[in-house]
């Protein structure tokens, strides 16, 4: 299920995110996404051109990335409101 297994090792600093928890709801909180240098760069240079990303961009950057696409998502929720709160 995590597309870095087969093609490289994790990003530093441990697992990138657990699976869903456990049916019930009474699993813990997921770990934190550690990205790495190269993830950072290919993210910020996406967001400069576009801070919304359409369902397409979203699945090509995550394909390209080895990433979920919840996980690039999550990350531009959380750049545009680090972005609001700078402005």
């Amino acid at each position: 299920e995590r597309p870095w297994e087969a093609e490289q090792p994790p990003p530093e600093g441990g697992p990138e995110c657990p699976g869903p928890e456990e049916p019930g709801g009474r699993g813990g909180r997921r770990l934190r996404t550690a990205f790495s240098a190269e993830q950072l760069s290919t993210l910020e240079s996406s967001f400069q051109r576009q801070q919304y990303l359409g369902a397409a961009e979203r699945r090509r950057l995550a394909g390209r990335m080895g990433l979920s696409e919840v996980q690039i998502k999550t990350w531009f929720q959380n750049r545009r409101m680090k972005l609001k709160r700078q402005l």
